[in-house]
């Protein structure tokens, strides 16, 4: 077909970018979201998130991590928008931890450049952060902070101006097969499609044919802590970082506000969520406590109380690696959710092999690892 017609369910981050690379190779794009563009429910909120990439995740996903880097750069020239601060990344802990001795053979693999610093050189290269007489730094200098909320908006307009109809506010009613691909209805609209994009985020299993997906809804806080001296948390002089301490265990976040860093505790575990639409809008105090307790014993230049609090829900799978390709099942429809916490940095090549699939039915990325269909634990 000269001009495929396909539907984008969902523009956080993923189907943003998979209507934006749609759009430029020509296809009829619709993209359909409940709410507006960078809204503060999802995982594409929260004023900071992380690229880097020496990937403890796993190797496999470096050629990934590449292409998207170039891809960042891309929709930055095309929207002429500041979206990646390269400003390097930590992983801090000790060298027997196991993400730490995974970040290390994963840059070895590939011969990725990066700096291991023993405890004296991190103590004085990053006073921002207290280390133990045990623990070792892990410098990649290939990391950096995005901007999540006009990256989205960035991509939907690059996605406009390519010819695409970004509807928000237009909660999807039905989705149904048809003989020659899909029908989708909102509000009383009808979209008829040659293929559909699936990339809801966490309201994945409110959608018949993704209801018997693996994904599990997940409740995640973060916290900002104001520091004393602000020019020195900036992006500048503090790269972003991940900690993994006996105590707390942390991915910690420049300051990007002028005030104060952001902190996303992994220690004290993400909740489920029943339902997206039940989000919680503020921490328990308990909560609170704990991660004061971990602002005040690691990042010695905060006030360990937070200025702010604020909550998403994301949709994580058994394994925490995203389902990404085929639904089974059905023709011509493509399914991308379940990113667990990390599928951020990767968006934009995850929308060029959406599109890819919508448009080819196959990609030359290796996602074979994210396979819809495969054995999870």
């Amino acid at each position: 077909m000269t001009h495929p017609r396909v539907a984008v369910v969902g523009t956080g981050v993923v189907g943003a970018m998979t209507a934006w690379r749609l759009a430029r190779r020509g296809a009829e794009v619709v993209a359909l979201d409940t709410y507006s563009p960078g809204h503060d429910r999802g995982a594409s909120a929260g004023e900071s998130r992380i690229f880097r990439t020496i990937y403890k995740e796993g190797p496999d996903y470096v050629p990934l991590l590449r292409r998207s880097g170039e891809l960042w750069r891309e929709l930055e020239s095309t929207t002429a928008t500041s979206l990646l601060t390269m400003c390097g990344g930590l992983t801090i802990g000790s060298p027997d931890h196991p993400d730490v001795r995974a970040v290390r053979a994963c840059a070895e693999e590939h011969g990725l450049d990066h700096e291991v610093l023993d405890t004296a050189e991190a103590r004085s290269r990053f006073p921002q952060h207290r280390v133990d007489d045990d623990e070792v730094i892990v410098l990649d200098p290939a990391a950096g902070v995005l901007r999540p909320e006009p990256a989205v908006q960035a991509a939907l307009r690059a996605a406009e101006e390519a010819g695409a109809s970004v509807l928000p506010y237009h909660p999807v009613d039905g989705v149904a097969e048809t003989s020659s691909g899909w029908r989708i209805t909102s509000g009383g609209k009808h979209f008829d499609v040659d293929h559909v994009v699936f990339a809801p985020g966490p309201w994945a299993l409110r959608l018949e044919p993704l209801r018997t997906l693996p994904v599990e809804i997940r409740l995640i806080t973060a916290c900002w802590f104001a520091v004393h001296d602000p020019a020195a948390h900036r992006p500048d002089r503090l790269p972003i970082a991940v900690r993994r301490h006996r105590e707390a265990g942390f991915s910690c976040f420049p300051v990007l506000d002028g005030v104060a860093i952001k902190i996303v505790p992994h220690h004290l575990g993400w909740p489920v969520l029943d339902d997206p639409d039940g989000l919680p809008r503020s921490a328990d105090p308990e909560f609170a406590r704990a991660a004061s307790a971990a602002a005040a014993r690691l990042l010695p230049g905060t006030t360990p109380h937070p200025v702010r609090i604020a909550t998403f829900a994301e949709g994580f799978t058994p394994d925490e690696h995203a389902l990404l390709g085929p639904l089974p099942g059905h023709r011509n429809a493509t399914v991308m959710t379940g990113f667990s916490g990390h599928g951020f940095k990767l968006a934009p090549v995850f929308g060029e092999i959406g599109a890819d699939l919508a448009l080819r039915g196959s990609t030359g990325h290796d996602i074979t690892r994210l396979a819809p269909g495969r054995r999870l634990p």
